[in-house]
C-alpha cells in the first residue's frame, strides 16, 4: 500500500539528508500537502521539494515537530516487524554492555524508534510513549517486547508533560501481566527498589557511570546527596564505604524508599534523610555549621524551555554556591545537569562563578555524561542532554 506523501519546501531537506530525523511544521509545503489533511500519527512518505522520496515516518499536524523519519527505505512500514527489529538491535547492544538486566532498553531516536523509551527492571518493563505515531502502534510495541523478552509485566508511564505537545492524553496503564508497586534493580553492584509511581520510569539509569566514579571519592568520607530521590547517589556512596550520608529531597515517599534501599545494602546506620526544599536545606545546614567532604548535586531540569535559560543558569550557579558553603576545604563537588538547553561549558561556568562568589578555588577532576544505554544520535544534539563535573573546591 502506498503511503500518502508529505512534501517538504525547497531546500528544507538538508537536515534530513545530514542524518536528522525531524521535520518542523514550517518546513512542510502545505500548498501541496496541507498538514490539516493528516491525522495525528498517520504514516507518511517524506518527499523533497521535487517529490523524490526520502523515507517513511509519521506525521502530527498538532505538533511543532510535524513529522519524524523512521526509515529511509520507502518500502518500510512502522509495524510490529520493524519495531521488533529495532528493539532487538537495541537489546543486543545492552546485553553486550551489561551483565545484569537493568538498563534503558530503548532511547527513542537514538535507537531508531522516535517517541519510545523503555526501561528494563529484570522481567518488568516500563515504557513511555511521547509521540502520536508510536501511540498508534502501541499494541505492536507490546507484542514486540513480549516476543523478545517474555516479560512478567509491561507498564506504560504515559504521563510525561511532553505528550501534551503532541495532543496526547496523560495516563498510566499496565499493558501486560502484572507490575508490582516497586521493582528491584541492581546498579554498580548495589541493590535498589524503585517505585513505579515515582519519577519518570521510576529510576534514572543515565547516571550509572557517573555514580560509579563518585564512589571512588566517597570512601571514608561524609557525603551529602542533594535532590536524592530514592538514594541512587547516596546509597551507592554508603555502599562504597562513606562514613555517613545525608539524603535531601522534597518528597517524603522518596526518602522513605531511600531508607529502605540503604537497608537492602546493610548501610541503614550510615544513611539519614532530611526532607525539604534543596535550597532551603542547604542554607539551614550552612547556618548550623555542617560540613561535608563530598556534595552531590543532581537536580531536575532547571531549564525546560529556552525562555527559562537566564533564570535556569542563575539557579545552577546559586545551588552550586550553596553546596560550596557546606563543603570542607578541598572537598569534592559532583555537579550535574539534565537540561539539554544548558551547554556543558555553561554548567562548568556556573561552578566557576559560584566558586569565585565564595572566594574559593575550583579544579575540574573529571567530566561525565549519560551512559551507553542512552546512546547519542550524532545528528540530533537533543539526545546528548546529560552532563556532570567532579570538582575539587579549595
Amino acid at each position: 500500500m502506498t503511503l500518502p506523501p508529505l512534501r517538504l519546501r525547497k531546500n528544507e531537506d538538508r537536515r534530513l539528508r545530514a542524518g536528522h530525523l525531524w521535520v518542523f511544521s514550517n518546513e512542510v509545503d502545505v500548498r501541496i500537502t496541507p498538514l490539516t489533511d493528516f491525522e495525528p500519527g498517520e504514516p507518511v512518505e517524506l518527499q523533497d521539494a521535487r517529490g523524490a522520496p526520502m523515507g517513511v515516518g509519521y506525521v502530527n499536524p498538532r505538533s511543532l515537530i510535524a513529522a519524524r523519519l523512521v526509515s529511509r527505505d520507502r518500502e518500510a512500514r512502522v509495524d510490529r516487524a520493524l519495531i521488533r527489529r529495532r528493539l532487538g538491535r537495541a537489546l543486543a547492544l545492552r546485553e553486550m554492555l551489561f551483565d545484569r538486566p537493568f538498563y534503558r532498553l530503548c532511547f527513542g531516536e537514538s535507537d531508531g524508534l522516535p517517541g519510545l523509551v523503555v526501561d528494563r527492571f529484570g522481567d518488568v518493563l516500563v515504557a513511555q510513549v511521547t509521540t502520536a505515531g508510536i501511540e498508534r502502534v502501541k499494541d505492536d510495541v507490546v507484542d514486540a517486547l513480549r516476543d523478545l523478552l517474555s516479560p512478567a509485566g509491561i507498564l506504560f508511564r504515559n504521563d510525561s508533560s511532553g505528550r501534551a505537545l503532541e495532543g496526547l492524553e496523560s495516563y498510566v496503564e499496565t499493558a501486560h501481566g502484572e507490575v508490582p508497586e516497586t521493582v528491584a534493580l541492581e546498579e554498580n553492584g548495589v541493590r535498589f527498589e524503585a517505585p513505579m509511581a515515582g519519577q519518570k520510569t521510576g529510576w534514572f539509569f543515565d547516571h550509572r557511570m557517573n555514580r560509579a566514579r563518585m564512589s571512588t571519592y566517597a570512601r571514608g568520607r561524609r557525603v551529602l546527596d542533594v535532590f536524592s530521590y530514592v538514594g541512587g547517589w547516596g546509597v551507592q556512596a554508603a555502599a562504597a564505604g562513606a562514613s555517613s550520608v545525608v539524603c535531601v529531597d522534597a518528597s517524603a515517599p522518596a526518602l522513605e524508599q531511600a531508607k529502605r534501599n540503604a537497608e537492602l545494602n546493610g548501610a541503614a546506620d550510615r544513611v539519614e534523610t532530611r526532607r525539604g526544599d534543596a535550597f532551603d536545606v542547604l542554607r539551614a545546614l550552612a547556618a548550623d555549621g555542617e560540613k561535608f567532604d563530598v556534595v552531590v548535586l543532581d537536580p531536575p531540569a532547571f531549564i525546560k524551555r529556552r525562555k527559562d535559560q537566564k533564570a535556569g543558569e542563575e539557579a545552577y550557579q546559586r545551588v552550586n554556591a550553596l553546596a560550596m558553603d557546606v563543603l570542607r576545604q578541598d572537598g569534592i563537588l559532583v555537579s550535574a545537569s539534565c537540561s539539554y538547553h544548558l551547554p556543558r561549558e555553561a554548567l562548568q561556568d556556573a561552578m566557576l562563578r559560584a566558586a569565585r562568589r565564595q572566594g574559593r578555588s575550583l579544579q575540574i577532576l573529571e567530566q561525565g555524561h549519560q551512559g551507553p544505554d542512552h546512546p547519542v544520535h550524532p545528528a540530533i544534539p537533543e539526545t546528548a542532554y546529560l552532563k556532570a563535573f567532579v570538582g575539587r573546591v579549595g
